[in-house]
């Protein structure tokens, strides 16, 4: 069961990578075809401001909160409803972590501006600690028999 859980979070984990290796090639060829935002402009000063917003604001808010609910799902009696839950949870961090990495990405093409691919390392780094491994999972939900089924 914990195989599962795992394979599902490693999926979903190197999915976006794969997502942001698509959208900096597809941020490269509108970059080549003209199509850039200005940073100095309003709308660029807009876009850089609310992506390093985003991104120091919800990395330590997403690793924080989940960590705080591995401990409650820690003290739950059945193995399934922990796995469960960690792993749903597990999808929406990684997913909120790796959008901003993804959009990072994006308007480091769009814009050509050092402070976007700074935000994008920044979130990487943030996703690195979201990456799944069958140690961190038994560890975090504190399971005593990794062959127990419920």
């Amino acid at each position: 069961m914990i195989e599962k859980v795992l394979k599902k979070l490693t999926l979903v984990y190197y999915l976006v990578y794969l997502a942001a290796v698509l959208v900096a090639v597809a941020g490269y060829q509108l970059h080549r075809s003209g199509f850039t935002i200005d940073p100095g402009s309003q709308a660029g000063i807009a876009i850089n401001s609310i992506l390093i917003i985003f991104i120091i604001g919800s990395i330590p808010i997403t690793l924080g909160i989940f960590n705080k609910k591995t401990k409650q799902w820690a003290a739950l009696p059945s193995l399934t409803d922990k796995l469960t839950r960690y792993r749903k949870a597990g999808i929406i961090r990684i997913a909120i972590i790796g959008s901003g990495f993804i959009l990072g990405v994006l308007f480091f093409f769009l814009m050509n501006s050092q402070s976007m691919i700074f935000c994008a390392g920044i979130a990487a780094i943030g996703l690195f600690f979201c990456k799944p491994a069958e140690v961190k999972i038994i560890s975090e939900l504190q399971i005593e028999d990794p062959e127990q089924n419920d």
